[in-house]
């Protein structure tokens, strides 16, 4: 039985996104929130950096959402990037197992831009985190895959699930792994008036 901070007051946050991970991980800080997922294009755009990307969409994803709701909004984007070359949702097996198999024995960066909508207009960040993988065998992969994990997570794993034991060192937020960097997304809250716990 999960027990969050926020059950019992009314969403005081659009959370432009239908990542349950990211309706936890507000939860987890005392924000309740209402959802409204955007549809927004992912493709990136030619010579675009991974910051610009992600910073990009999350921003697009909160403005999609905000003619929609009184609430501010918040929306975010995660992205996968190993040598400068941004890895997103596997497609299908051999996708999923070429992805990790990049992953593997190596240090990746995985980049999470937070955007928030209120009375101080569109305020955007991004967070950098090293994520160092151990040696993933062929067989670990493949396993892997079978167990539907992958399949809707970019770059092909998710920290907070099975794929942990194929983490080695994790350098900077782990929270912007699995979706938001809570240290910063609440300090954007703040700064829209949005309560945190604190100021339950």
């Amino acid at each position: 039985m999960q027990s969050t901070l926020a059950t019992t007051s009314s969403p005081m946050l659009c959370l432009a996104s239908a990542s349950p991970r990211r309706r936890d991980l507000l939860a987890s800080i005392g924000v309740t929130v209402s959802v409204i997922p955007s549809d927004v294009d992912e493709t990136p755009k030619p010579g675009e950096s991974a910051a610009a990307y992600v910073k990009r969409l999350a921003v697009a994803k909160a403005l999609a959402a905000a003619p929609k709701t009184l609430l501010p909004v918040l929306g975010s984007d995660t992205a996968v990037v190993v040598d400068g070359t941004i890895l997103g949702k596997p497609v299908n097996a051999e996708d999923a197992s070429a992805m990790l198999g990049q992953l593997s024995n190596r240090t990746h960066q995985v980049l999470t831009a937070v955007a928030v909508t209120g009375p101080k207009g569109v305020l955007c960040c991004c967070v950098t985190t090293d994520v160092k993988m151990r040696q993933i065998t062929a067989q670990e992969i493949s396993d892997y895959w079978l167990t539907g994990e992958p399949a809707d997570k970019a770059g092909g794993y998710a920290i907070q699930g099975l794929a942990a034991i194929f983490v080695e060192e994790i350098k900077g937020s782990h929270s912007a792994v699995v979706g938001l960097p809570l240290y910063e997304t609440a300090q954007l809250l703040c700064q829209q008036g949005v309560p945190i716990w604190m100021g339950h």
